[in-house]
């Protein structure tokens, strides 16, 4: 069930604002690439500026932080021989990262409205947030039922702060940003129904305040990563779609063991 709403998730942002000439004039006010971006508070940060090291995997961080993030997943995965997990974890940072490249290329940008050239280019879905979302959703899977709660909430902060970035600076429209976090959600959920039930971790209590915290913050950094003066509508947008980003990985990483112990005692 949670990999079919996800992929109805997907499905549906695809067509409402990819396929719709209200959609495409929504996003398109919002991607407007004539504008300043070093206004943008994350600018700084974004490695678009000549001799800036961006944050990664913004700008020319992308493979590599998709290339450390494998080798940390494979080495966490050797550690703990944790071997259906890890297989898991690797399946779903290929699946998203490869998805992500075989989608951007299927998948049509019809022009509804006759829009200029550069709004034309298809992104769909945002491979900069696909790549956090992926790697934050293998560490659910790899990392100790002690460790687990706090590497979700430490990705999640990520999350929000580079599907912010990526839209608010104009790389991705933020349904790419959206389609990107259902897309990983998807991979992730497939992953642990198809894991065997011996491969269900023992569950560990993690601070009952610590949903609450970890969204609250991700919010904040949402907030401050979309923050652009004098364009309050885009900034709220786009801080609202990444905290929409970090509040599905948290939830999807949430239902893990839990889903796969209600699914091993139907059997």
């Amino acid at each position: 069930m949670p990999t079919a709403l996800h992929s109805l998730g997907f499905l549906a942002v695809y067509l409402l604002a990819v396929c719709t000439p209200w959609g495409q004039r929504a996003e398109n006010l919002l991607f407007d690439l004539g504008e300043k971006r070093a206004a943008a508070w994350i600018y700084p940060l974004s490695g678009a500026e000549y001799g800036s090291i961006p944050l990664p995997p913004l700008e020319s961080s992308a493979e590599a932080t998709l290339l450390v993030g494998l080798v940390v997943v494979a080495a966490v995965t050797l550690v703990r021989r944790c071997w259906w997990q890890g297989c898991a974890a690797l399946g779903v940072v290929i699946c998203t990262t490869g998805g992500k490249e075989v989608l951007a290329s299927a998948l049509p940008r019809p022009d509804l409205l006759g829009a200029p050239p550069n709004l034309l280019d298809q992104g769909f879905p945002s491979g900069h947030t696909a790549i956090p979302a992926a790697l934050t959703l293998a560490a659910a899977l790899v990392a100790s039922p002690r460790v687990r709660p706090y590497a979700v909430a430490t990705g999640v902060l990520w999350l929000s702060c580079i599907s912010a970035a990526s839209a608010v600076l104009g790389g991705h429209r933020p349904s790419e940003v959206l389609g990107a976090t259902l897309l990983a959600c998807a991979c992730y959920s497939l992953a642990t129904w198809l894991l065997p039930p011996a491969a269900t971790p023992s569950t560990t209590r993690s601070p009952r305040a610590l949903p609450a915290v970890t969204l609250a913050l991700a919010s904040a950094v949402a907030l401050a990563s979309a923050m652009w003066p004098g364009a309050l509508t885009r900034s709220l947008v786009t801080a609202a779609t990444a905290f929409v980003c970090a509040a599905l990985v948290w939830y999807a990483a949430a239902g893990w063991p839990a889903r796969t112990a209600r699914r091993t005692s139907a059997h």
